[in-house]
């Protein structure tokens, strides 16, 4: 069975603080919790085709070249009118001339102004979250959630990160930018991929 001691070093695979951030609360505070980033390790480019395939990646690279057991996040918004885009490449469309700096408020006009031009009314759309967990040299678990809701525009809140103002998840009334974190991490998409982590390895 594969599990992890309580404090042990875990290697958060990415270069985003607020998703580091959420790593860490979502696992409890169980372990110490090192952003890629803050170690200075390089951001892989994802050329996988899945979020899985682009979790794996993340995780075995970070894991490798940090001797830590590393745990990676693919994420995206898959949306309906779209037919699932932008999917794996939801970070891709935030980034912003040649320096790839993202602004995900340049991704929700995206959005919006693409969902618009498909012409079609439906406002589904889904968050998905691949999580990869991986042992130096070893072996890897993957998982994955997923939360369904509909596209809302213009975005509402300064909550979370990423498109969180633009998605409200079914049932209810308010965006993910709307909610406090502790209201979103408990329904969310990578709350749940968590939620079968945590089943695994606590």
């Amino acid at each position: 069975m594969l599990t992890l001691a309580p404090g042990q070093t875990l290697v958060a695979a990415t270069h985003n603080p607020g998703k580091a951030r959420e790593i860490a609360a979502l696992l409890e505070g169980r372990f110490t919790t090192i952003a890629a980033g803050a170690l200075g390790l390089a951001e892989p480019e994802e050329t996988e085709a899945t979020f899985m395939g682009n979790a794996v990646l993340k995780a075995r690279l970070a894991a490798d070249a940090s001797g830590h057991v590393a745990l990676a996040d693919d994420s995206g918004l898959c949306i309906t009118a779209l037919k699932g885009a932008p999917g794996v490449l939801s970070a891709r469309w935030a980034e912003v001339g040649e320096t790839g700096r993202r602004d995900f408020a340049v991704a929700m006009q995206r959005v919006e102004a693409e969902v618009r031009d498909s012409g079609d009314p439906d406002r589904s759309a889904y968050f998905i979250c691949a999580l990869a967990l991986a042992w130096p040299n070893g072996p890897v678990l993957v998982v994955e959630g997923r939360i369904d809701g509909q596209m809302t525009f213009p975005p509402r809140g300064d909550q979370g990160f990423g498109y969180d103002p633009i998605f409200t998840p079914e049932g209810g009334a308010l965006t993910f930018g709307e909610m406090v974190p502790a209201a979103k991490d408990a329904i969310s998409h990578r709350a749940r991929a968590f939620e079968k982590l945590k089943a695994a390895i606590f």
